[in-house]
């Protein structure tokens, strides 16, 4: 299955340490609905020899009754294992896959392309550093397409390939590729992403997705003096170290472990920055300083810790620090606030409603707030803003946050880790919305007057809730709640 190493056969623990060393690049399929997201994902794992051959033989059998490429093995299968993505032939959840190659390892996530399971797509690209927007070459940039650039683009990701997809069915035209670059590139003038590339290909006959194609010579890079990049090139070569933030350093404290009178730990993933024994550290919202003595993991100690890590620090004083609060650089300002902008994505069908009181969820802080007031909502297909009052699901709007009490506050664009957030519904526990922090409220900059929280309305939702699941509760016992 795996791809060829001498080093199997000749030193096994050689392999095995080169890698576990190897980089990870967390990458998404996005795009509109039957581009071949799930088709391109099965070619990527079957040409770069990345399937058992019982899984072949599974899905060569599944074919036969859920196949949507007639007699030959449908490859999207590999990832659309629910039963009712196999009769519809469409992606409905997030579908994650591992695979490696001998320049670095990859989780893929697959996410759907109905505009009913935007939802699906966000949660999946909240986690990558890479998009693969699908664009089918016969119709060319879609709303969809639109939509998921925008929600990458929000999310953060600054690499994005563009996949036109379904070459063979347009004849490997380079006069249609280029019209659908065009297109492109004419609606990302408004993103942010710093590295956008173009590839055409064909995931159902294998063009430009691992092995260069002999249909399309026309695919040059002039730069390089050589045949265009295929798509497994390029997802082992694109640049991920600048991505990291290595300079601002963020531990969201998850736990205290104090085993005994000797040992006090602050536990934690090192969300960004680089920590080190000895250097000064500052807590929030605390503001007390201390230094580091020790970086504590489950293999031993570390002389620096990295982001992504788990990490447990020592300190030499023991100050008050408390699950939620915050290890920073102490000579960094970071701004301490309960008001906030930020980018807002909404994922549940009872609307957003500004005012109403939620759970929020702050890297490993959790506390009550509203959103008080929604600045606008964006128009993903021409990334207009226009007033609302409320947010459907699947929208996504600038709003302005306001939480029971002060917060550290980050840009999400410069330390993702920190600077996002969950939206949770109060009654039912059910996650409603994600949001991503722009930037800190000053007491000038509200330009709408202070909306008090509805509490009628709160009382009411909570009646209609519990009547309908507890319909033999009386008055008196729903009145306890409030």
């Amino acid at each position: 299955m795996a791809h060829q190493s001498a080093l199997i056969e000749d030193n096994i623990e050689q392999y095995l340490h080169e890698h576990e060393n190897k980089d990870l690049l967390r990458f998404i399929t996005c795009g509109s609905v039957d581009d071949g997201k799930s088709t391109l994902i099965g070619r990527l794992l079957h040409d770069s020899k990345m399937i058992f051959e019982d899984q072949l033989a599974a899905i060569t059998q599944a074919s036969k009754t859920s196949g949507t490429t007639g007699d030959s093995v449908d490859l999207a299968l590999l990832v659309d294992g629910l039963q009712s993505e196999r009769e519809q032939g469409i992606t409905i959840d997030v579908a994650y896959r591992f695979f490696s190659t001998e320049k670095r390892k990859f989780i893929i996530a697959d996410t759907p392309g109905h505009e009913q399971y935007t939802r699906n797509m966000a949660t999946g690209a909240s986690t990558a550093s890479l998009a693969i927007i699908l664009i089918d070459a016969r119709y060319g940039v879609q709303t969809q397409t639109r939509r998921h650039s925008f929600i990458a683009d929000l999310l953060g990701i600054e690499h994005l390939v563009i996949a036109v997809n379904k070459m063979d069915l347009a004849g490997y035209s380079e006069a249609r590729f280029n019209e659908i670059v065009a297109e492109y590139q004419s609606f990302a003038q408004n993103l942010n992403a710093s590295d956008i590339r173009f590839v055409p290909l064909s995931a159902l006959e294998g063009d430009n997705v691992v092995n260069q194609s002999e249909h399309t010579p026309w695919y040059f890079d002039p730069a390089r003096g050589h045949a265009g990049d295929t798509l497994l090139s390029i997802l082992e070569s694109v640049e991920l170290s600048r991505d990291q933030n290595l300079t601002q350093l963020r531990l969201p404290v998850q736990y205290v472990n104090r085993p005994n009178l000797d040992f006090r730990g602050y536990c934690g993933t090192l969300a960004a920055g680089i920590v080190r024994p000895g250097q000064q550290v500052k807590a929030l919202p605390s503001q007390k300083v201390a230094t580091v003595e020790r970086v504590v993991t489950y293999d031993g100690d570390l002389e620096a810790a990295y982001p992504g890590q788990a990490i447990t620090l020592t300190l030499d004083d023991e100050i008050d620090i408390s699950r939620g609060d915050w290890l920073v650089a102490a000579n960094e300002e970071v701004p301490l606030s309960n008001a906030f902008s930020a980018d807002v994505v909404w994922m549940h069908e009872d609307a957003l409603t500004p005012g109403r009181l939620y759970d929020f969820k702050l890297a490993t802080r959790d506390l009550s707030g509203q959103v008080s007031r929604i600045d606008y909502q964006v128009d993903v297909n021409t990334l207009e803003h226009h007033a609302t009052d409320a947010l459907e699901l699947n929208a996504i709007a600038r709003c302005e946050i306001e939480l029971t009490a002060d917060i550290p506050v980050d840009d999400y664009r410069q330390s993702p880790g920190t600077g996002s957030f969950i939206v949770i519904d109060r009654l039912t526990n059910v996650t409603v919305g994600a949001g991503m922090i722009r930037g800190v409220l000053e007491a000038g900059d509200a330009n709408a007057p202070e909306q008090k929280t509805d509490w009628a309305a709160f009382e009411q939702d909570l009646n209609a809730l519990v009547r309908k699941h507890f319909p033999h509760w009386d008055a008196k016992d729903i009145t306890s709640l409030l």
